[in-house]
């Protein structure tokens, strides 16, 4: 075979590019989740492409590009047999690989962001490799490997299909049989809002993300040596831009008229959406066409989320289910309305019937419905066996901790706010470490007032996953206001030892949280007893209290002081 260096180039460049879309979906799910957490989704990111690429390597490659029948390609360990029936012209096979088994991976990679918080690390290796084994590779021969829905002139360029939704839908049956994190629904079912922990980190994210699409979508034309092929890149990558910007903005205005303000996360969440949406016809619309597909997108895809969340209570930290299963899903039958017949048969918008349309709408439906069917098997099977939810402590003290002993992603300091233990229980809002409107209600003065009812302060010190319970039997006692701030300290026992790169970490100084109680009708000793109550297991690190008279509490915004100052309070 006579290979050809520019598209031999080219493919190897895409599949670089479309590698890189690992750091980007790393740094927006860890943006759009809790820092307790933040090491936990990074590790899972990259073990999506490492567990990937062998298994790839080993049975998916061949299953899905090898010379089969219509269903399945052919069981080929080690990739050596002979693909000339389905290399792109003047591509060696080495390069398709790679740009193949990148690919894999970011189909596997969505499944993290919708289960992220509470997945068992264990259940979530086992379920990727059997996405790269098995999953992606079946329905993938069907698209790309001359399988049956190729036969009948499906057309997904890129893989809104083949890549997106079926890692959205994965991700959806996943985060179902999961159930929703700790505290996202009340005692009502009404959801409340678990705040991503750094925007930076998710809008740095999207941005990689974006600008490794050109790579996904433009290097799917497998060469650029011919007028035919650049001209099919070049509209490939005006399409693909033009979709994602023109969503950004629906969104923009969408969300400003619907919450009266531009909503951050949905706006980008809205860019990778376009970008799912157009993946399938890129090659296929025109501008106009894929600018239009940016608009339905940019509209569902907020549409979408507010439905997993409010409606079906789907717990989906990052939006991936909406971007990429159903924003997926609706570019691929879009194709089938806006395909001017350049590269496929012409959409019904441009007079080609409904055949097309038809053919695209069947694809999603079976793709769907099989990789339904057998994921659900997978993730029944990890849960009535090795298990696939994290258990409850665990989820609350942060799977950083729990699953891999690292204390937190930023160097001993746990971030808040966090959400109840109990659903019902509102959070308590911390900014700096100290509540905003008790940092301005609450000062401790040094004057004295004779005659004063005796006021005490209640420091309690106790571990971070604690805080909840604490604040509920607090507020059951009567206790209306406080001030919770994170420190460092250590007992007689000066921590426990933890390991990076096998070398034991100082860890004198460990993360707590202290909670500032003061009181003044309310028994001293029915807040100690009810703290310990609840504080209590029995090993080291259960916490401390500290009782100290105060001398006098001055309320700024009043004037009030003394007892009359602690009026909110107890």
């Amino acid at each position: 075979m006579l290979y050809s260096p520019v598209n031999t180039i080219w493919v190897l460049v895409g599949a670089a590019l479309v590698f890189f879309m690992q750091a980007g979906f790393s740094l927006c799910e860890a943006g759009f989740t809790r820092a307790k957490n933040t090491g936990n989704i990074l590790m899972k990111n990259l073990m999506d492409f490492c567990i990937g690429t062998p298994a790839f390597w080993l049975v998916g490659f061949g299953i899905m590009f090898g010379a089969g029948n219509g269903i399945v390609g052919s069981f080929d360990p080690l990739i050596k047999g002979d693909y000339g029936h389905i290399l792109p012209s003047g591509v060696p096979l080495w390069a398709f690989a790679i740009f193949q088994i990148v690919f894999c991976a970011t189909s596997a990679t969505i499944v993290s962001g919708a289960m992220a918080e509470r997945t068992k690390f264990s259940a979530y290796c086992i379920y990727s490799a059997a996405i790269s084994l098995l999953i992606y590779p079946v329905s993938g021969h069907w698209i790309w490997g001359g399988g049956w829905l190729s036969e009948l002139g499906f057309h997904d360029f890129a893989g809104s299909t083949a890549v997106h939704m079926l890692g959205g839908v994965c991700a959806m049956i996943g985060a179902a049989i999961l159930g929703p994190r700790i505290g996202k629904y009340d005692k009502n079912g009404k959801p409340k809002a678990i705040l991503g922990h750094n925007i930076t980190f998710a809008a740095l994210g999207v941005f990689i993300l974006w600008f490794c699409w050109f790579g996904f979508n433009g290097a799917s034309t497998a060469g650029m040596d011919s007028d035919a092929l650049m001209e099919t890149a070049g509209r490939v990558f005006f399409n693909t831009n033009i979709a994602a910007a023109v969503a950004c903005c629906t969104t923009m205005i969408f969300t400003w008229v619907r919450y009266k303000k531009p909503d951050v996360s949905m706006t980008y969440n809205a860019a990778l959406a376009g970008l799912v949406g157009v993946t399938a016809g890129c090659d296929a619309v025109s501008s106009v066409g894929a600018a239009g597909i940016g608009i339905v997108c940019g509209i569902l895809v907020v549409l979408s989320i507010e439905f997993f969340d409010k409606v079906v209570k789907i717990d989906d930290p990052v939006g991936a289910v909406s971007v990429h299963c159903v924003c997926g899903a609706v570019g691929t039958v879009l194709t089938g309305l806006f395909a001017t017949g350049v590269t496929t048969e012409k959409g019904l918008f441009y007079g080609g019937g409904l055949h097309f349309f038809q053919v695209q709408t069947l694809g999603v439906i079976s793709v769907t419905a099989y990789v339904a069917i057998v994921i659900t098997i997978v993730f029944l099977v990890i849960k009535h066996t090795l298990g696939l939810r994290a258990d409850k402590e665990d989820e609350l003290t942060g799977l950083d901790i729990s699953e891999h002993g690292l204390l937190t992603a930023y160097a001993g300091y746990a971030m808040l706010p966090d959400i109840s233990e109990e659903d019902g229980d509102e959070p308590v809002m911390v900014a700096q470490g100290v509540p905003v409107a008790e940092a301005v209600e609450v000062k401790k003065m040094p004057s004295l007032l004779d005659g004063m009812p005796k006021i005490t302060k209640i420091a309690i010190i106790c571990k971070e996953h604690k805080l909840e319970a604490l604040k509920t039997s607090m507020m059951n006692l009567g206790i209306k206001g406080m001030t919770v701030s994170h420190v460092l300290g250590c007992g007689v026992q000066k921590g426990k030892p933890e390991y990076y790169r096998g070398v034991q970490v100082e860890t004198t100084l460990l993360p707590k949280v202290q909670v500032d109680i003061v009181v003044s009708k309310i028994p001293v000793r029915s807040v100690i007893d009810v703290a310990k109550k609840i504080l209590y297991t029995g090993h080291i690190g259960d916490g401390k209290i500290f009782v100290y008279d105060v001398e006098n509490a001055v309320k700024i915004r009043t004037g009030e002081e003394g007892v009359d100052a602690l009026q909110d309070i107890d």
